[in-house]
Formats: structure tokens, C-alpha cells, sequence
């Protein structure tokens, strides 16, 4: 099993853990906010099974029907995270209008919130590896998860404090609430997975940072080349994608061309492990204006 998806597996056993410690916060409290911070975990368990399935099957070699891998897998994967949240967060939105109507007194608060704080550090060390390895491996899926878990932690926080101060204060109001910020702030959360999912979905280009990278990269090691245009990249999952028009001097040969562009491409690939450049080399009379000139100190 890689890495990736031993961290996803990972996710899912710390999930049932932290879900069963909130449940049990909420069933010796009987706080609607410390249930909605439950139900908020039922979601992160949900969506570490999904991620696991889609980082499983993101790594699978192209095949006679993918001839460019599973890479997506993990797109669709964050975007169904993201509807799941939004789900558990109008759950919440329910439970949050029960209390209002026939409010619940909060009780044993002082165990209830231990139990609820320790669950929260243990999704806040989680998250945060969660996140690293989302970024190191390139995965949608484990980043998205990261960032869902950073929303749950902070919104713990934020129910922690609430309660106690509702229990201290006697606002029995004050419970669903609370409820009410973590549903709205969950919602957020889901949303801003959806839309991050979908700019891959969409092949959203690399950013505009990496775009100059590559395009410093094509002038600085084109020698014996004309100019390069028609620059194009997507997101595949953590696969990019990147293609351009090479245009080469009328005599030279197809094996010099060959080895240039073997020669740029390498340069890409160590700036951009993931990536897969493809070049079309072009004749000099293909040239076009706004291009990416080849530097003269590395011209032939």
C-alpha cells in the first residue's frame, strides 16, 4: 500500500475514533452543539472512505479505457466530500431549529467538554498532517480532507467556548446557536471543496506563477531553436499537463529536434515531477508574434 493511501486509511480509523469521543460528549451533555460537532465527524469518516477509494483507484496505470490513468478519481472525490458536507450541515440546520423549539438543558458539561477537547486535538494534529501530505503527494483528495478537518477543529473551538459559556452564563439559546455557525461554517467549507474540485474537472490551467516557470524553462534550454507559442496546461489530479508549439529552424533534422525537445522536457519535469509536457515542433514559418523567444546567449 503507498503512502497516500496508508494516510487515508489512517483517516478513516482516527474518523471512528474522534466520531465515537463526540457522540459520547453530546450523549452526557445532550448539547444540540456538541451534536452538531457529532455529526460533523459522521461526514469525516464518510469522506475518508471516499478519498481512500479514489486514491486507490488514482493510482492505477492507464489502461486500454484510460489511456491517461485515474487521475480524476480524486477530483470526484473531493466534490462528493463537498456535497456530503453540505448535507451534514442542513442535518444540522434541523437539529439547531428542534432546540429552538423545545430547548435542552446541558448537563455534566465539565466531562462532556473534556471528552469533546480531546477529540478536537486529535483532529487538529490530524488535519495538519493531512494537509502536508495533500501538498507533498499532489492529492486533491488528502488536501480536501485536511481542509475539511481544519474546519472542524475550528469550529470545536468555537462550540467549546460557546458552551460554556452558555452552561455558565444559563443561555440555554445559546446551544442551538452555535449550532447554527457550525452548520453555516461547515457550508462554507463544502462549498469551497465543490468549487476547488470542479476548476480541476474543468482543467483549470496551472497558476500564473508556474506558467512563467515554464515559460523561463522552454527559453532558457531551447538552443537551436526559434521561439515556442501556444502554451497550454490542466490539472489531472496531481498530474499536470503541459503542451506547446516548438518551432525549429527549416533544416534541422528530425533527430536534433528530437533531442531538444528531449532536452526541455527534462528541464520541465525536474521543476514539475508530475508533469507530462508534450511538444509539437513546428517550421520556421510557423512562427507567430507574443511568442516565447528563445534566449541569444542560448541560441545556436
Amino acid at each position: 500500500m503507498q503512502t497516500p493511501q496508508k494516510i487515508a486509511f489512517g483517516s478513516i480509523v482516527i474518523g471512528i475514533v474522534v466520531l465515537l469521543m463526540k457522540y459520547v460528549a453530546y450523549w452526557v451533555t445532550g448539547s444540540v452543539a456538541l451534536l452538531s460537532d457529532a455529526m460533523e465527524s459522521i461526514v469525516n469518516v464518510a469522506t475518508a472512505v471516499a478519498a481512500l477509494f479514489a486514491i486507490r483507484v488514482a493510482a492505477k496505470p492507464a489502461d486500454e479505457n484510460h489511456h491517461y490513468g485515474h487521475h480524476k478519481a480524486e477530483l470526484m472525490s473531493a466534490a462528493i466530500e463537498g456535497a456530503l458536507i453540505i448535507v451534514a450541515a442542513l442535518a444540522i440546520l434541523w437539529q439547531a431549529y428542534l432546540a429552538f423549539i423545545t430547548p435542552r438543558l446541558i448537563e455534566d458539561a465539565g466531562l462532556g467538554l473534556t471528552i469533546n477537547i480531546a477529540a478536537g486535538l486529535i483532529n487538529g494534529i490530524w488535519c495538519f498532517v493531512l494537509i502536508r501530505a495533500g501538498r507533498k503527494y499532489r492529492s486533491p483528495a488528502l488536501y480536501a480532507e485536511g481542509k475539511h478537518l481544519l474546519s472542524d477543529v475550528i469550529s470545536s473551538l468555537g462550540v467549546t467556548i460557546g458552551v460554556v459559556c452558555a452552561v455558565y452564563f444559563s443561555l440555554p439559546w445559546l446551544d442551538p446557536v452555535l449550532a447554527i455557525l457550525v452548520a453555516l461554517n461547515i457550508l462554507w467549507s463544502g462549498w469551497q471543496i465543490i468549487r476547488a474540485s470542479l476548476h480541476g474537472l474543468m482543467d483549470e490551467a496551472m497558476s500564473e506563477a508556474d506558467l512563467e516557470k515554464i515559460r523561463l524553462i522552454i527559453a532558457e534550454n531551447g538552443a537551436g531553436a526559434v521561439q515556442a507559442h501556444d502554451l497550454r496546461t490542466r490539472h489531472d489530479g496531481h498530474v499536470q499537463y503541459i503542451d506547446f508549439h516548438l518551432i525549429v529552424p527549416g533544416d534541422m533534422t528530425v533527430s536534433a529536434s528530437h533531442e531538444l525537445c528531449d532536452r526541455i522536457e527534462s528541464a520541465i519535469i525536474a521543476q514539475f515531477p508530475h508533469a507530462n509536457p508534450q511538444i509539437h515542433v513546428e517550421p520556421e514559418e510557423k512562427a507567430k508574434r507574443d511568442a516565447i523567444e528563445i534566449q541569444a546567449e542560448h541560441a545556436s
